[in-house]
């Protein structure tokens, strides 16, 4: 089974004066070998967070949240992704079909081969 990386640009939620435009690199990343059933998301710098890949699929369609993770619709196009940390808290906002993208991408990456 291969790693699935996905690089996408979020926008921090946040009261500092970012443009409204601006947005952030972000790595997604699924390796199925070492934790099946686990994602990573890496925002700029050090931070890394990993957590169930269900809880980011369930997270698109209602709100859910598990231990320092917290996932939720915003509007028809757009999900939020809140992550804690010893260093404070990261609200994320992303596009809904990037993230489903990725999902889709998990799965057919464990997806049993046939033939």
């Amino acid at each position: 089974m291969s790693v699935v990386e996905q690089y996408a640009r979020a926008h921090i939620v946040t009261d500092a004066a970012i443009p409204e435009d601006e947005t952030i690199p972000v790595v997604l990343r699924y390796d199925p070998d070492s934790d099946p059933r686990s994602i990573r998301v890496r925002l700029p710098g050090t931070h890394e967070w990993t957590f169930s890949r269900s809880l980011l699929e369930q997270g698109l369609r209602a709100p859910v949240g598990s231990g320092e993770v917290r996932v939720w619709p915003c509007g028809r196009v757009q999900a939020v992704v809140e992550l804690h940390s010893a260093q404070g808290v990261s609200v994320v906002q992303f596009e809904t079909k990037t993230l489903m993208r990725f999902l889709r991408r998990t799965y057919l990456a464990t997806a049993p081969v046939t033939g």
